[in-house]
């Protein structure tokens, strides 16, 4: 489809399908159906692809009507279906409805317009509520590559790898009484980082790639510093 108007007559049919009378470019709408006296009209958006000014022009619409639809071509290629599961889970949390139209002129409702109420995850807000109580005070600055971040998991290898700095080879169950970190034998153990070393069953040391980890993240051996890149 190479133009707008190519969009307008599939979206009529369907509507008109379902019992609208329907117009085109009434006043700055692209596309309008009436059904019922009372009843809401419908109000749909044709673009060719989706895009922020398509979503500003529907909600704008939501000032007349509280059912507004976006229509475009079907997407096409290997990012097909990521695209309409994105502008999908948009038009839901915007409450839009979302209309496809392929080739051959057959138009498809992915969703209608309805007012958004997302589901909370315990399990996810229970993780991020983890994740924040396990950093040292504040290290990270909001919006930084994510590569340059001070995990959760960073900052507890950093508290094993301070304590053995100051302490020598220790047991792994004195590690975690000295600094918190419950799972200190399993984080030293696993070794992610390649910053310990192991000397004896549950006991381990601060190897050389453990110093530069240290005087890297943590320059006074004990509170995150302004970060850096991995």
């Amino acid at each position: 489809m190479k133009k707008e108007e190519d969009l307008y007559a599939p979206v009529k049919a369907l509507l008109e399908a379902q019992g609208y009378e329907v117009k085109g470019e009434v006043g700055a709408v692209d596309v309008m159906g009436v059904r019922d006296a009372g009843e809401d009209p419908v109000l749909v958006e044709l673009k060719l692809t989706f895009s922020l000014s398509l979503y500003q022009q529907a909600i704008t619409r939501q000032a007349v009507s509280d059912v507004v639809y976006i229509a475009v071509p079907k997407p096409k290629g290997r990012q097909a279906r990521r695209v309409m599961k994105d502008n999908h889970a948009l038009c839901r949390r915007l409450g839009l409805g979302l209309i496809t139209v392929r080739e051959d002129g057959f138009a498809e409702v992915h969703c209608d317009p309805t007012p958004y109420a997302p589901r909370k995850s315990k399990p996810r807000k229970a993780r991020l509520l983890r994740e924040f109580q396990r950093l040292s005070g504040d290290p990270n600055k909001g919006g930084a590559r994510r590569g340059g971040l001070i995990t959760g998991y960073r900052d507890d290898a950093l508290k094993c790898a301070a304590y053995l700095a100051r302490e020598g080879a220790s047991k792994g169950a004195d590690v975690a009484r000295a600094t918190g970190v419950v799972k200190a034998t399993t984080l030293m153990r696993d070794n992610h980082y390649g910053w310990f070393d192991k000397v004896d069953t549950g006991v381990y040391a601060l190897g050389t790639a453990g110093e530069k980890g240290l005087a890297e993240w943590w320059p006074d051996g004990g509170a995150p510093q302004e970060t850096k890149a991995d």
